[in-house]
């Protein structure tokens, strides 16, 4: 049951720097310093989809769920839920590619506010 939950736990921890990497932009129009933060993490967001790299975090969580005697994502809230955001089904090189791009997008309209009212 640990490692069930610390695969969750894991699997939560990445969506929040998900979300983080796509809208961490909008905290820092609130608190500047978190751009610091920000930026290497939409960095490392980008170059994980551009490069068609796996994040770390999934191999730890998988680690993790086969220490507890899981086969895969079967079962439970987060599973069933968090998952398909993280892993959607069908996810292609192409789709990776505008996933970064939505990305990107995003965070240079929210970076050029910022900018716009620093100045």
């Amino acid at each position: 049951m640990i490692w069930r939950t610390l695969a969750d736990a894991v699997l939560v921890l990445h969506l929040a720097f998900v979300l983080f990497a796509l809208l961490g932009g909008l905290l820092a129009l609130r608190w500047r310093w978190l751009a610091w933060l920000h930026l290497p993490a939409l960095a490392w967001g980008m170059w994980i989809e551009l490069s068609g790299g796996i994040c770390p975090l999934t191999p730890v969580e998988n680690a993790l769920r086969q220490r507890g005697g899981e086969a895969g994502y079967a079962g439970g809230f987060i599973e069933h839920y968090l998952l398909p955001l993280l892993y959607p089904p069908g996810l292609t090189r192409e789709t990776q590619w505008v996933l970064a791009a939505v990305l990107a997008a995003v965070n240079l309209a929210v970076y050029c506010r910022l900018l716009w009212r620093r100045g």
